[in-house]
């Protein structure tokens, strides 16, 4: 019977008499996982949280991730105010829960997300494709932003000259501003005379994991792309460039060494192309792995559920 209404505007720019319209008496949650991991962040959150504080009966940090170096006085105070957190990975949980004690670890709801299985393009072999992801986000975090994308043609070339397998490029976030579409269709023509590599110009999250789900292995810069392929125990590496991704590995790995390559620690052609190698090696023992935890990792995100019904909507009810 929980009814949810979202609100989108743009950066600084509030209409006062809508929040409160909206959010007057109910449940404010705060969704999109990394909303205090960009240079607008502070600004544009603790703004609108002031605002929306004033009104609402309760507020929900949803999912989230957020590392020591997005911390600032700020934002440390705006996330003490929160009468509930949700933190989708171990890293962030740990430092968020030192500020506040309403802080719970769950797993990224993305884990659950159901897969269409579409026709596949002619280049596809099911289980002996590699399945590829770059976007435009992650070639920012490098100062020479050339270098990533060196780094995936030196994958390709690996891939296309020393094994059999083939390749299918996947786009996951097609925006105006930031659209990998814009890096795969790069990459797509400098290899399609090869035969041997495709590419999927666009699908809904459910679609797009479909395909991700029958590739063999799996390089992914998007978060959620890359969730779709550990949720289908696809061996992956990650080309992250924030907290998110390296707690996420270590909760499902132990560890985040090897599973993922900090992009805006890469300085050599050839860094993804290691893990690449490293993946190959260690396919059986991660398939197995994946296979084995992920029933159980996946009630993590969904007890996110019981939390905010226990949290919120019970102690919402009791205090009326």
């Amino acid at each position: 019977g929980l009814k949810i209404k979202s609100v989108f505007k743009q950066k600084y720019d509030f209409n006062i008499e809508q929040i409160k319209n909206i959010y007057k008496g109910n449940i404010a949650i705060s969704i999109g996982g990394d909303n205090y991991c960009y240079p607008w962040s502070e600004e544009y959150m603790c703004s609108k949280n002031e605002i929306i504080r004033k009104y609402c009966k309760k507020m929900v940090l949803w999912g989230c991730s957020i590392g020591p170096e997005d911390i600032t006085n700020r934002i440390c105070e705006d996330i003490k105010s929160y009468d509930l957190i949700t933190a989708r990975e171990s890293i962030s949980y740990e430092l968020l829960k030192s500020f506040n004690s309403n802080t719970y670890l769950v797993a990224d709801p993305a884990f659950l997300l159901e897969k269409v299985e579409l026709p596949l393009p002619d280049e596809f072999i099911v289980g002996n494709t590699v399945g590829i992801n770059i976007s435009p986000l992650i070639m920012e975090y490098n100062k020479d932003t050339n270098i990533i994308l060196k780094n995936y043609e030196t994958l390709i070339n690996f891939i296309l000259n020393e094994t059999d397998m083939n390749i299918c490029l996947i786009p996951h976030v097609i925006w105006k501003h930031d659209n990998d579409k814009t890096a795969i269709d790069m990459l797509y023509k400098q290899y399609v005379y090869s035969g041997r590599v495709c590419k999927i110009d666009e699908g809904n999250a459910m679609e797009l994991k479909g395909y991700i789900s029958r590739c063999r292995f799996f390089i992914g810069a998007r978060t959620h792309a890359t969730i779709a392929a550990y949720s289908t125990c696809v061996p992956t590496i990650v080309v992250g460039y924030s907290i998110k991704s390296k707690g996420i590995a270590k909760d499902l790995f132990g560890t985040y060494q090897n599973y993922v390559v900090p992009g805006q620690n890469i300085q050599t052609n050839d860094t993804l192309l290691q893990a690449f190698q490293w993946l190959i090696k260690e396919e059986k023992t991660i398939k197995g792995h994946l296979v084995t935890i992920m029933p159980e990792y996946k009630e993590k995100a969904r007890k996110a559920g019981e939390i905010f019904e226990r949290e919120i909507i019970q102690r919402k009810r009791t205090s009326k």
